[in-house]
């Protein structure tokens, strides 16, 4: 496993108000949260490409999830970030699981957005078949099988803002960063680290999403004392890029 550290990370901030921290998902960057800068007359958003991603190096080897989480809290030092509101999806929701369960003194409210705490064995052969085609062909190869799971047909057919943002960032993601994080992906089991989540959690999904991200939003929700589930209808895998104005009602009552 490679250690990360915090060299060529940058942070991007925006508004005035409490820091929320915004993790983005595997393959685009942290543009994907441009949907949330309506937030930023409340609050401070801070955002950053998180590694092999976006304009942040591709990692010289093999890391894991806790790597990203300690990445996240070296990050907070670096920055003197007292504490944040945080908020994850899929790929960032398994690191902000894991930043918030180590690091409880760090994190005020949490969001996690269709995410899973572990992915199922199918799913876990299917990262490194991801991991496998991202080598060899390019992120490009993937786009196609990609975009119907994130979007609903509609969005796909409208080819919308949100489906051409996500097209292209997938283009551009680096073949290598793309798989080392699949591969964090498949060996990720955050299970047992749910019970250590004390703030206070809203569980957002898509209620059009792939069966196991509807049961990981209603376990997620079962374990962490407190949690709250919200469905975002008519929407999979990218639900807040897809109705951005049921999100972001979501998180402006959640983070009030």
């Amino acid at each position: 496993m490679s250690a990360l550290d915090t060299t060529g990370i940058t942070l991007h901030r925006q508004g005035s108000g409490p820091p929320l921290v915004l993790l983005h998902c595997l393959g685009v960057d942290r543009r994907f949260w441009d949907f949330a800068r309506p937030l930023a007359d409340t609050h401070t958003l801070i955002s950053y490409d998180l590694p092999g991603h976006g304009t942040s190096a591709v990692p010289s080897g093999h890391y894991g999830i806790d790597d990203l989480s300690r990445q996240l809290a070296a990050l907070f030092e670096q920055q003197r970030i007292a504490r944040a509101h945080v908020a994850g999806i899929s790929l960032g929701g398994l690191v902000a699981q894991h930043f918030c369960a180590s690091r409880p003194d760090l994190v005020d409210r949490l969001v996690l957005i269709d995410t899973t705490p572990r992915y199922t064995n199918e799913m876990r052969a299917m990262w490194a078949e991801r991991a496998a085609t991202a080598r060899d062909a390019g992120v490009g190869a993937l786009v196609d099988g990609l975009l119907p799971i994130w979007f609903t047909p509609a969005a796909v057919a409208a080819n919308g803002v949100a489906v051409q943002y996500v097209r292209a960032a997938l283009q551009k993601t680096s073949g290598e960063g793309y798989a080392l994080a699949c591969e964090a992906l498949a060996a990720a089991d955050l299970r047992p680290l749910a019970e250590n989540i004390t703030a206070p959690t809203l569980v957002m999904c898509g209620d059009d999403d792939i069966p196991s991200f509807l049961d990981a939003a209603r376990w997620l929700t079962a374990q962490i004392a407190g949690a709250r589930l919200a469905w975002i209808k008519d929407a999979r895998h990218a639900s807040v890029l897809e109705r951005p104005e049921q999100a972001l009602a979501l998180l402006r009552d959640f983070l009030a």
